[in-house]
């Protein structure tokens, strides 16, 4: 077996112990009023914006798709602007609906299940699609409560376009000097 990629972090386990501390009742009171799963919380915070990047602007991607916000592709028309607020809206709402919801129905007892994994379950489907991630590796692992192995796994997912780009690679495995990595995260969460 290969060395593992990942290792625990402490600013991955401040990332978990600050969402842990806002959390209640498992959820994470946002600022205007909404409430989110505390795992959506950590993936939004953490994971998700830092690595995607704001534009308020639509544009195309590195394989050509229309993005805006925090690398949202749904809906999106050429020459569309959004404002801050209603990227925090989108962003929110499709990690609730479009992601972690459906992650719910593709892996029983998702909700019980360690709180990074979630965290890392959702930005991967975020990233990837919520079919690829319910097919995956991970996915399978997770299910049969092999969280580490699970962790690992989603590291697989580091191509665009057929290539492995090297963002990619560190937002799946470690990070970088200014972010988390997802496998970071995750294996930091289950020590």
């Amino acid at each position: 077996m290969a060395p593992s990629k990942l290792r625990p972090t402490r600013r991955a386990g401040a990332a978990i112990a600050a969402v842990v501390a806002a959390s209640v009742g498992g959820y994470v009171l946002l600022p205007g009023g909404d409430k989110v799963p505390a795992p959506v919380a950590l993936a939004m915070e953490n994971l998700v914006q830092p690595w995607e990047g704001r534009e308020l602007r639509a544009y195309r991607d590195v394989v050509g798709v229309l993005t805006i916000c925090d690398g949202d592709t749904a809906n999106v028309r050429p020459g569309m602007v959004e404002t801050p607020a209603g990227c925090d809206t989108r962003l929110r709402t499709r990690l609730v609906r479009d992601f972690y919801v459906p992650l719910t129905r593709c892996i029983a007892g998702f909700e019980g299940k360690p709180q990074s994994w979630q965290a890392m379950m959702t930005s991967l489907a975020y990233n990837v699609g919520v079919g690829a991630t319910c097919n995956s590796t991970a996915a399978r692992l997770g299910r049969g409560g092999q969280y580490r192995a699970s962790c690992e796994a989603a590291t697989a997912f580091n191509r665009a376009g057929g290539k492995v780009l090297i963002g990619l690679q560190r937002r799946r495995e470690m990070g970088d000097a200014t972010r988390i990595g997802e496998g970071e995260l995750c294996v930091t969460g289950l020590e």
